[in-house]
């Protein structure tokens, strides 16, 4: 008797533990993901975390500069954060990758955008649990020719293809493009948010994780 209610008590306390395990969140991306460092409180996927609460556990994956083209100049690919994304085996996970890719020496590989997304995301999915999600996100808004990033060709090519990817994978969408789209006061640079723009982006994601 004394040993079934040893076992019994064992077994609700590996219950009560599993229950209480936080949701794991992975965030991917470029420069605008890193923001002004992945373990700085500003960046937006750790503002995502503090608004999510203690019942998730929020990792930033950002590589400034990266591609999600394998043939770009900086494929996020080839970055170690790759692989620890990957080791985190996270429950939802969001890709925020292209904004880079549209600079013309990489998006003269443009053919392999969908393919090598595609890629990702089933790699990503070997390492989840099956109800993981998966989000893509729509980058927020490219007001200016800067840093050879192009607007013209996030805008009018690389979103059509966002949204033929999400088709195509199951994925599910988070828009940045169109809460920032009349705010370009918010991206000093043309490209990168201020800390109000990734405070708007971070209460976006947090709503659409919590749905």
């Amino acid at each position: 008797m004394k040993k079934l209610t040893l076992l019994v008590a064992a077994a609700l306390i590996s219950c009560l533990t599993f229950a209480q395990a936080p949701i794991k969140v992975a965030f991917v991306g470029n420069s605008i993901t890193q923001g002004p460092g992945r373990e700085n409180p500003d960046s937006y996927p750790l503002q995502v975390g503090s608004l999510l609460g203690d019942s998730y556990e929020v990792k930033n994956f950002g590589v400034s500069g990266r591609t999600m083209l394998r043939k770009g100049d900086y494929p996020y690919w080839n970055e170690p954060q790759f692989q620890e994304a990957k080791n985190f085996h996270p429950d939802v996970l969001l890709i925020k990758l292209g904004t880079n890719d549209s600079k013309p020496q990489n998006w003269a590989h443009k053919e392999d955008f969908v393919k090598d997304y595609l890629d990702m995301i089933a790699e990503f999915r070997e390492n989840m649990p099956k109800d993981g999600k998966i989000y893509i996100i729509i980058p927020v808004p490219v007001t200016k020719v800067n840093f050879g990033i192009n607007p013209e060709i996030m805008h009018n090519e690389q979103r059509l293809m966002l949204f033929d990817i999400i088709q195509k994978s199951g994925a599910e969408v988070i828009d940045l493009y169109t809460p920032l789209m009349d705010k370009p006061e918010l991206l000093p640079d043309g490209v990168h948010p201020n800390k109000e723009g990734l405070t708007i982006m971070a209460q976006v994601i947090a709503r659409r994780i919590m749905m």
